[in-house]
């Protein structure tokens, strides 16, 4: 499947801007009632199978978790060399400018993945590294109503989850929200989780913290950050069965034992 960006509206259209071809989607059927429905996004240079089996084994029964795999492009950070990634990205910098042509591309295959779930499900996001980056991009976009380039966002999302991550385009946040009453609204209700290793040598611990500050002060009222003594960049079973406690909790589901 394929979306040309800015024209997000297409699907394998020609528009203008660059064509993304995504890679393959996996999906993790709920053990229990179907409740809600989790987008889950990998990191850069991985796929949607790896995080599908991990999150396969946790006990939580009642979320269907959906796992695509970014499309492969040139990345700046790797000088060109091509890789899966959500965006492209040059540095790990507060002052890195941000790709938003692929970000926006990105936040539209997560709101089509979600578009043809029922209208009871609960709708969330989440992922690790630059898939958590891409999750929390989706928020902004979910909170403005639209994406960065204008165009309507179309998916009600209920909640966000973000391991080892980053907030993209926090510089733009605040004017992206303001004067737009409906945002303020959704920002102060919607729920998100950070969690973030101290020891993270590839995104630093300071990156988490920083998203976590900047969405609280741009008026987002439901804010979680763990930090985790020692964790590099990587998860581990303590981390996951925090995101199964509060996604239960704040999605509302029936239990969380398999």
């Amino acid at each position: 499947m394929s979306f040309a960006a800015p024209s997000l509206g297409s699907v394998g259209g020609r528009s203008a801007g660059r064509a993304f071809e995504f890679g393959r989607t996996y999906v993790v059927r709920p053990k229990g009632k179907h409740q809600a429905t989790i987008v889950w996004l990998h990191g850069l240079g991985d796929n949607g199978s790896s995080w599908s089996q991990l999150l396969e084994t946790l006990p939580i029964t009642n979320i269907k978790w959906i796992c695509p795999t970014a499309p492969t492009r040139p990345i700046s950070i790797f000088g060109g060399f091509p890789s899966t990634a959500w965006f492209d990205v040059g540095e790990i910098s507060e002052d890195a400018p941000d790709d938003l042509e692929g970000l926006d591309a990105s936040a539209a295959h997560v709101a089509n993945l979600l578009s043809t779930e029922p209208a009871d499900i609960k709708l969330g996001v989440g992922g690790f590294s630059m898939g958590a980056a891409t999750a929390l991009y989706s928020v902004s976009c979910f909170t403005a109503g639209k994406y960065g380039n204008g165009t309507a966002y179309p998916a009600n999302l209920s909640a966000a989850v973000g391991l080892s991550g980053w907030l993209p385009c926090s510089k733009t946040l605040s004017n992206r929200l303001q004067g737009i009453d409906e945002a303020r609204r959704r920002a102060q209700s919607f729920p998100v989780l950070l969690c973030h290793g101290k020891g993270d040598d590839v995104v630093p611990y300071k990156f988490g913290e920083k998203s976590s500050e900047c969405l609280s002060s741009t008026g987002f009222g439901d804010v979680t950050f763990k930090a985790y003594n020692g964790l590099g960049h990587y998860t581990i079973p303590e981390e996951m069965d925090e995101v199964c406690a509060w996604l239960t909790s704040k999605l509302g589901l029936e239990g969380k034992t398999a």
